[in-house]
Protein backbone atom coordinates (compact mmCIF):
# COMPACT_ATOMS: atom_id res chain seq x y z
CA UNK A 1 0.00 0.00 0.00
CA UNK A 2 1.18 3.69 -1.06
CA UNK A 3 0.52 6.88 0.97
CA UNK A 4 0.33 10.05 -1.97
CA UNK A 5 1.14 12.83 0.75
CA UNK A 6 0.49 15.88 -1.28
CA UNK A 7 -2.47 15.69 -4.22
CA UNK A 8 -4.73 18.90 -4.91
CA UNK A 9 -6.75 16.32 -6.71
CA UNK A 10 -10.10 18.86 -5.75
CA UNK A 11 -8.65 20.60 -8.36
CA UNK A 12 -10.98 21.16 -11.71
CA UNK A 13 -8.23 19.44 -13.50
CA UNK A 14 -10.22 16.43 -12.75
CA UNK A 15 -13.69 17.40 -12.88
CA UNK A 16 -14.03 15.36 -15.94
CA UNK A 17 -12.78 11.99 -14.29
CA UNK A 18 -12.12 12.03 -10.99
CA UNK A 19 -13.99 9.27 -9.77
CA UNK A 20 -12.30 7.13 -12.18
CA UNK A 21 -8.88 8.67 -11.40
CA UNK A 22 -9.18 7.92 -7.13
CA UNK A 23 -10.26 4.09 -8.51
CA UNK A 24 -6.98 4.00 -11.07
CA UNK A 25 -5.11 4.73 -8.01
CA UNK A 26 -6.97 2.63 -5.23
CA UNK A 27 -6.29 -0.19 -7.88
CA UNK A 28 -2.78 1.02 -8.00
CA UNK A 29 -2.62 0.69 -4.46
CA UNK A 30 -2.81 4.49 -3.57
CA UNK A 31 -5.17 3.57 -0.57
CA UNK A 32 -4.76 6.82 1.38
CA UNK A 33 -4.50 10.58 -0.02
CA UNK A 34 -3.47 13.62 1.72
CA UNK A 35 -5.15 16.72 0.31
CA UNK A 36 -3.77 20.31 1.04
CA UNK A 37 -5.31 23.33 0.61
CA UNK A 38 -4.52 25.60 -1.23
CA UNK A 39 -6.76 29.12 -0.34
CA UNK A 40 -10.60 30.47 0.40
CA UNK A 41 -11.60 29.21 -2.71
CA UNK A 42 -10.56 26.02 -2.79
CA UNK A 43 -11.86 24.90 0.76
CA UNK A 44 -15.38 23.87 -0.56
CA UNK A 45 -14.11 21.52 -2.93
CA UNK A 46 -11.46 20.05 -0.17
CA UNK A 47 -14.19 19.27 2.46
CA UNK A 48 -16.29 18.19 -0.13
CA UNK A 49 -13.78 15.37 -1.62
CA UNK A 50 -12.78 14.61 2.09
CA UNK A 51 -16.37 13.96 2.96
CA UNK A 52 -17.26 11.79 -0.35
CA UNK A 53 -13.94 9.20 0.59
CA UNK A 54 -13.71 9.39 3.95
CA UNK A 55 -11.27 5.91 3.85
CA UNK A 56 -9.00 7.46 1.69
CA UNK A 57 -9.25 11.48 1.33
CA UNK A 58 -7.35 13.10 4.56
CA UNK A 59 -7.45 17.07 4.44
CA UNK A 60 -5.02 20.18 5.74
CA UNK A 61 -6.16 23.35 6.34
CA UNK A 62 -3.74 26.36 5.29
CA UNK A 63 -2.97 29.22 3.00
CA UNK A 64 -0.88 28.85 -0.23
CA UNK A 65 2.06 31.31 0.04
CA UNK A 66 0.95 32.36 -3.90
CA UNK A 67 -2.08 33.17 -2.39
CA UNK A 68 -0.87 35.72 0.62
CA UNK A 69 -2.37 38.70 0.11
CA UNK A 70 -1.77 41.99 1.93
CA UNK A 71 -4.76 41.23 4.25
CA UNK A 72 -3.78 38.24 4.83
CA UNK A 73 -4.25 38.74 8.66
CA UNK A 74 -8.10 38.61 7.79
CA UNK A 75 -7.38 35.53 5.55
CA UNK A 76 -5.71 33.19 8.15
CA UNK A 77 -9.03 34.18 10.52
CA UNK A 78 -11.24 32.59 7.77
CA UNK A 79 -8.85 29.27 8.05
CA UNK A 80 -8.19 29.06 11.41
CA UNK A 81 -12.51 29.26 12.39
CA UNK A 82 -11.97 26.02 9.99
CA UNK A 83 -9.91 24.42 12.59
CA UNK A 84 -12.54 24.50 15.33
CA UNK A 85 -15.23 23.14 12.77
CA UNK A 86 -13.77 20.43 10.96
CA UNK A 87 -11.08 17.52 11.55
CA UNK A 88 -8.15 18.28 9.43
CA UNK A 89 -4.81 16.10 9.62
CA UNK A 90 -1.83 18.83 8.81
CA UNK A 91 -1.90 22.83 8.60
CA UNK A 92 -0.88 23.50 4.84
CA UNK A 93 -0.02 23.79 2.41
CA UNK A 94 2.19 26.75 3.90
CA UNK A 95 5.50 28.31 3.44
CA UNK A 96 7.17 30.91 1.48
CA UNK A 97 7.42 31.53 -2.21
CA UNK A 98 9.47 33.89 -3.82
CA UNK A 99 9.76 32.05 -7.50
CA UNK A 100 7.08 34.24 -8.79
CA UNK A 101 7.22 37.50 -6.66
CA UNK A 102 9.04 38.56 -4.01
CA UNK A 103 7.37 41.79 -3.20
CA UNK A 104 5.38 40.16 -0.33
CA UNK A 105 7.88 38.37 1.16
CA UNK A 106 7.06 40.58 4.58
CA UNK A 107 3.73 39.09 4.20
CA UNK A 108 4.57 35.31 3.42
CA UNK A 109 6.92 35.51 6.26
CA UNK A 110 4.41 36.39 8.84
CA UNK A 111 1.69 34.09 7.70
CA UNK A 112 4.12 30.81 7.54
CA UNK A 113 4.95 31.69 11.03
CA UNK A 114 1.51 31.92 12.13
CA UNK A 115 0.46 28.88 10.47
CA UNK A 116 3.37 26.78 11.77
CA UNK A 117 2.35 28.18 15.36
CA UNK A 118 -0.93 26.43 14.80
CA UNK A 119 0.63 22.89 14.12
CA UNK A 120 2.65 23.37 17.10
CA UNK A 121 -0.68 24.52 19.18
CA UNK A 122 -3.13 21.61 17.48
CA UNK A 123 -0.10 18.60 18.11
CA UNK A 124 -0.33 17.78 14.23
CA UNK A 125 2.06 18.65 11.31
CA UNK A 126 2.87 20.65 8.83
CA UNK A 127 3.62 20.45 4.97
CA UNK A 128 5.72 23.60 3.69
CA UNK A 129 6.27 24.92 0.05
CA UNK A 130 9.05 26.03 -0.36
CA UNK A 131 10.62 27.45 -3.68
CA UNK A 132 13.90 30.15 -3.75
CA UNK A 133 12.93 30.52 0.08
CA UNK A 134 15.47 27.83 2.18
CA UNK A 135 16.87 30.61 3.41
CA UNK A 136 13.55 32.86 4.66
CA UNK A 137 12.00 29.67 5.85
CA UNK A 138 14.17 27.90 7.59
CA UNK A 139 15.30 30.27 10.38
CA UNK A 140 11.60 30.18 11.13
CA UNK A 141 11.24 26.61 11.30
CA UNK A 142 14.23 26.12 13.35
CA UNK A 143 13.45 28.61 15.48
CA UNK A 144 9.58 27.05 16.46
CA UNK A 145 11.42 23.88 16.76
CA UNK A 146 10.59 23.60 20.62
CA UNK A 147 10.20 19.49 20.31
CA UNK A 148 6.74 20.12 19.21
CA UNK A 149 7.00 20.66 15.22
CA UNK A 150 6.71 18.27 12.78
CA UNK A 151 6.17 17.97 9.43
CA UNK A 152 7.49 17.54 5.69
CA UNK A 153 9.26 19.36 3.45
CA UNK A 154 6.87 19.08 0.07
CA UNK A 155 8.44 18.44 -3.25
CA UNK A 156 12.13 18.49 -2.07
CA UNK A 157 14.52 19.90 -4.35
CA UNK A 158 17.19 21.26 -2.38
CA UNK A 159 20.72 20.41 -1.43
CA UNK A 160 22.39 18.06 1.16
CA UNK A 161 23.27 20.16 3.54
CA UNK A 162 19.33 21.24 3.48
CA UNK A 163 18.43 17.92 3.44
CA UNK A 164 20.56 16.90 6.88
CA UNK A 165 19.19 20.24 8.57
CA UNK A 166 15.27 19.27 7.65
CA UNK A 167 16.08 15.49 8.75
CA UNK A 168 17.66 16.55 11.50
CA UNK A 169 15.20 18.20 13.38
CA UNK A 170 12.79 15.67 12.26
CA UNK A 171 11.00 16.35 9.21
CA UNK A 172 10.53 14.85 6.65
CA UNK A 173 11.42 14.95 2.70
CA UNK A 174 8.18 14.84 0.54
CA UNK A 175 9.70 13.13 -2.86
CA UNK A 176 7.95 13.22 -5.90
CA UNK A 177 8.30 13.18 -9.98
CA UNK A 178 11.30 15.34 -10.16
CA UNK A 179 13.24 12.10 -8.90
CA UNK A 180 12.32 10.45 -11.95
CA UNK A 181 13.30 12.88 -14.31
CA UNK A 182 16.24 12.15 -16.48
CA UNK A 183 19.92 13.65 -15.10
CA UNK A 184 17.49 14.86 -11.89
CA UNK A 185 19.85 16.63 -9.69
CA UNK A 186 18.05 15.30 -6.78
CA UNK A 187 19.04 11.72 -7.53
CA UNK A 188 22.91 11.98 -5.84
CA UNK A 189 21.48 13.61 -2.91
CA UNK A 190 18.71 11.23 -2.34
CA UNK A 191 21.20 8.75 -2.44
CA UNK A 192 22.56 10.35 1.16
CA UNK A 193 19.29 10.19 2.84
CA UNK A 194 18.03 7.23 4.55
CA UNK A 195 14.71 6.16 3.09
CA UNK A 196 13.72 6.21 6.42
CA UNK A 197 13.32 10.09 6.16
CA UNK A 198 11.01 9.74 3.18
CA UNK A 199 7.37 9.92 2.23
CA UNK A 200 5.85 9.77 -1.13
CA UNK A 201 3.92 12.64 -2.97
CA UNK A 202 2.47 13.55 -6.43
CA UNK A 203 1.60 16.83 -6.32
CA UNK A 204 -1.31 15.94 -8.77
CA UNK A 205 -1.74 17.56 -10.82
CA UNK A 206 1.24 19.18 -11.61
CA UNK A 207 5.27 17.03 -11.56
CA UNK A 208 3.92 14.03 -12.76
CA UNK A 209 6.78 11.66 -13.39
CA UNK A 210 8.42 9.45 -16.17
CA UNK A 211 7.17 8.53 -18.51
CA UNK A 212 4.41 10.86 -17.96
CA UNK A 213 6.15 14.00 -17.48
CA UNK A 214 4.41 17.20 -19.59
CA UNK A 215 1.12 15.39 -18.62
CA UNK A 216 -1.42 15.83 -16.29
CA UNK A 217 -0.11 13.80 -13.02
CA UNK A 218 -2.49 11.61 -11.39
CA UNK A 219 -2.28 9.36 -7.45
CA UNK A 220 -1.79 5.94 -9.52
CA UNK A 221 1.64 7.68 -10.75
CA UNK A 222 2.89 7.31 -7.39
CA UNK A 223 4.28 3.76 -8.11
CA UNK A 224 6.49 5.55 -10.49
CA UNK A 225 8.30 7.14 -7.94
CA UNK A 226 8.80 3.99 -5.34
CA UNK A 227 9.91 2.39 -8.22
CA UNK A 228 12.70 4.69 -8.92
CA UNK A 229 13.51 5.28 -4.89
CA UNK A 230 13.74 0.90 -5.49
CA UNK A 231 16.49 1.59 -7.97
CA UNK A 232 18.46 4.35 -5.69
CA UNK A 233 18.36 2.37 -2.85
CA UNK A 234 18.59 -1.23 -4.44
CA UNK A 235 15.04 -1.78 -2.70
CA UNK A 236 12.15 -3.55 -3.99
CA UNK A 237 9.33 -1.61 -4.05
CA UNK A 238 7.39 -3.44 -1.36
CA UNK A 239 9.86 -2.43 0.77
CA UNK A 240 9.86 1.39 -0.22
CA UNK A 241 5.87 0.96 -0.20
CA UNK A 242 6.33 -0.44 3.88
CA UNK A 243 8.68 2.31 4.69
CA UNK A 244 7.20 5.33 3.59
CA UNK A 245 3.88 4.26 4.42
CA UNK A 246 4.76 3.89 7.64
CA UNK A 247 5.85 7.47 7.74
CA UNK A 248 3.20 9.11 6.03
CA UNK A 249 0.56 7.48 8.63
CA UNK A 250 2.82 8.25 11.61
CA UNK A 251 3.24 11.62 10.54
CA UNK A 252 -0.55 12.31 9.83
CA UNK A 253 -2.16 10.05 11.94
CA UNK A 254 -4.12 8.13 9.49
Amino acid sequence: MYVDTHAHIYADDFDDDRDTMISNALQAGVRKIVIPNIDEESIDRLIALSKQYPDNCFPLMGLHPTSVSENFRQQLKTFEKWFSENNFYGVGETGIDLYWDTSRIKEQKEAFRIQVKWAKQLRIPVVIHVRNSFSEVWPIVSDEQDGNLQGVFHCFSGTLEEAKKITDIGFFLGIGGVVTFKNSQLLPIIKQVRVQHLVLETDSPYLAPMPFRGRRNECAYLVHIARQLGIIYGMNESKIADITTSNAEKLFGI
